[in-house]
């Protein structure tokens, strides 16, 4: 583990904000206009994945005849709209890093969602909340390959074994993982496997950024 914590390197979707029940609502909806079924199993095969990776399970699976771009636009139009709505907070996380940020601390969002969908929970968090931002766009590999985390780490200046990754998914753990990241995990929809360089916590509330640090020790 690393000898003291040079970075945050938070996920988003089931992480920072429960957006995931929105995904699953549009999915299904996307998928019924077209005559298919897609059942809640179909949807948590997809938490933590590259979007175009779940554009084509959509098509496979859910028989939803379109390129798997235009599935992933049309995906996001419709969370975009929900969360334009209501930005669902996972408990602790904005007290988290919040307090992270006030101790000075640098903290990266590393999600695989696209820019546009990012935007709107950046706007409803204090300005400069993070000091990097790496989504499923600007990265040719997504989640669970290592690029998105040791792209956050590399524009933050840090070693990717300096930094403390928080996951959601055995998706995004596998990410971070790879890129030489401790990992800390809170589990929300999906179950994630344990691991040597995995730690599990039930919930952020009340996680300090001095306890956060001595999970890294």
């Amino acid at each position: 583990m690393a000898d003291h914590l040079a970075a945050v390197l938070w996920d988003m979707d089931g992480t920072l904000v429960d957006t995931e029940p929105y995904w699953m609502q549009v999915e299904q909806e996307l998928v019924e206009a077209h005559g298919g079924v897609w059942t809640r199993e179909h949807a948590l095969q997809l938490v933590g994945n590259d979007l175009i990776d779940s554009g084509r399970y959509i098509r496979e699976h859910g028989g939803v005849d379109l390129p798997p771009e235009e599935i992933v636009d049309i995906l996001l139009d419709g969370v975009v709209t929900h969360v334009e709505k209501d930005v669902p907070w996972r408990p602790g996380a904005r007290e988290l890093l919040a307090a992270l940020r006030a101790e000075g601390m640098p903290c990266a969002l590393v999600t695989m969602s696209y820019e546009r969908f990012v935007a709107p929970v950046l706007a409803a968090l204090p300005k400069g909340s993070f000091d990097v931002v790496v989504t499923g766009d600007n990265v040719s590999r997504g989640k669970p390959h290592p690029e998105p985390y040791l792209h956050a780490a590399r524009l933050l200046g840090v070693e990717p074994s300096e930094c403390l990754a928080i996951e959601d998914s055995d998706t995004g753990a596998r990410s971070a993982e790879a890129a030489g990241c401790l990992v800390l995990v809170v589990e929300n929809h999906v179950p994630v496997a344990p691991s040597e360089r995995r730690i599990f916590l039930d919930t952020l509330t009340g996680v300090t950024p001095t306890g956060l640090a001595d999970l890294s020790l």
